[in-house]
């Protein structure tokens, strides 16, 4: 398997640490607010890389932290009354309703930073008494210009940076990129006890000290945005390996940026959008299907009319299968000599999904021989196939779908199930007696329901419709 490397600017094979192990960190939210598209992207396929190596017989230690304290935390708490745990507690339940509707699985660990305060003030006297940062004012910085390596991952030129947009600038640091490890308390601020006086920590450290408690001071992969390369990610490699001396991360993943009708997405263009506000309009299985239809480092624009061809994309898929069940449930016996011939054809679409996902985690190939697969069955399997066909084609779909967690069943109640049968039942008795003036009411009565039908020589199909 090759992964494109952030820190080498090319794909390498992977080789993890520990044969079938993986010790993944991926940056998560700042619980402030319902997380917006962008945000959504890493998590979603981060998420889908972790089901991949899993399917491949990797065991995956995923962390995915919360930054739960933070100037935007105390910012919300301050405009809604209320502390900035309880800022943090509230949309840390609202950040997995929002994951759950995307399919994305919980991590093995959701550190919280406030869980971990102690091991972050351990971690910066350790720097402290190794050189590397020193104490200003109740303030902690790093000292960049003592680690040699700093600016290996974004490959800037420091001396050439804006120093203005998420560096802190003060006249005192030794030097202007030297970032905060340890922030002095202001009034109204939440504070933690420190050997600097009350405060609490800046933003990067947080990461590097919940990584090395829960996976080590050397991990496998490293993952999160675009944007997080610099100074985040920068930042992080720097304390971390300035602390410990080893390697911190010996593969660095990013996705790339979400443009919204081809502009930046920002709130002052107001095409700021949350995946709340698109799940009023979208499920969270098309939104899932969007994203994973282009190569992770790609750009993507998002759009309603993208969108909405997605969906039927998915549609297709997912009538695919369907077929696929319907005719399991009237096909009988064992395959024959022209279904055994097809075998080897069937199972080359794993295969060549493998291989897709192989290189650099490719989820658009992977798709796209998702929908060969589709086609093959579409016209491979019919109404005399016999059963075990029809149930191995199914079971490649399911299995290579479940990979990506796509195309799965529509949550439907079981009280809804049974009524829907009893529905259809009832029609095809009201048609056998040419009763079709009840026929056409039970059919306009399904479709009130969402349920749309299709008569068939081997009986009624039945389907939800959005």
């Amino acid at each position: 398997m090759k992964i494109y490397n952030t820190l080498t600017r090319q794909k390498e094979t992977f080789i993890p640490l520990e044969e079938n192990k993986i010790k993944m960190y991926v940056c998560g939210p700042t619980v402030y607010n319902f997380f917006h598209i962008g945000n959504a992207r890493p998590f979603m396929i981060f998420d889908a890389f972790r089901n991949y190596m899993e399917y491949r017989g990797y065991e995956v230690t995923y962390v995915q932290n919360f930054t739960d304290v933070d100037d935007k935390i105390i910012k919300r708490a301050n405009e809604e009354g209320i502390s900035p745990i309880e800022v943090a507690e509230k949309y840390i339940a609202e950040y997995f309703k929002d994951a759950d509707a995307l399919g994305i699985k919980r991590a093995t660990v959701h550190p919280r930073v406030t869980e971990n305060i102690e091991n972050i003030i351990t971690f910066i006297e350790d720097l402290i008494s190794k050189g590397f940062a020193y104490e200003l004012n109740g303030d902690v910085y790093f000292n960049s210009q003592a680690y040699k390596e700093y600016g290996k991952l974004s490959k800037q030129n420091l001396e050439e940076l804006n120093l203005g947009a998420r560096i802190d600038v003060n006249d005192e640091k030794k030097h202007p990129i030297d970032f905060a490890l340890w922030k002095a308390k202001k009034e109204g601020e939440i504070g933690w006890q420190s050997p600097w006086g009350e405060g609490r920590p800046g933003w990067h450290i947080e990461c590097s000290v919940m990584s090395a408690r829960y996976l080590g001071d050397t991990i496998d992969i490293h993952a999160g945005g675009q944007d997080l390369i610099f100074p985040h990610h920068e930042n992080e490699i720097a304390q971390s390996e300035a602390r410990s001396g080893k390697q911190f991360a010996r593969y660095w993943m990013h996705n790339g940026y979400i443009n919204v009708d081809n502009q930046k997405m920002s709130k002052s263009l107001g095409n700021f959008f949350t995946v709340r506000d698109i799940l009023s309009e979208f499920s969270g299985q098309v939104i899932r299907f969007f994203l994973l239809s282009a190569h992770y480092r790609n750009p993507v624009n998002f759009s309603k009319e993208l969108i909405l061809q997605a969906k039927a994309g998915m549609e297709r898929l997912a009538n695919s299968k369907e077929r696929l069940v319907f005719t399991i449930s009237h096909a009988k016996g064992q395959m024959n000599e022209s279904e055994l011939e097809l075998v080897s054809a069937l199972e080359n679409h794993r295969d060549r999904f493998i291989e897709a996902m192989d290189d650099d985690i490719n989820t658009a190939d992977a798709i796209s021989i998702i929908f060969e697969l589709a086609r093959f069955s579409n016209t491979n399997v019919t109404e005399n196939s016999s059963l075990e066909w029809a149930e191995k084609n199914l079971s490649l779909f399911n299995e290579l779908t479940g990979v990506l967690n796509i195309i799965k069943a529509e949550d439907t109640d079981s009280n809804d199930n049974e009524q829907i049968e009893k529905l259809i039942k009832d029609r095809v008795e009201a048609k056998k007696n040419k009763d079709f003036a009840l026929a056409d009411a039970i059919r306009d009565e399904l479709k009130s329901m969402g349920i749309e039908i299709e008569d068939t020589r081997q009986g009624t199909k039945w389907k939800k419709i959005n």
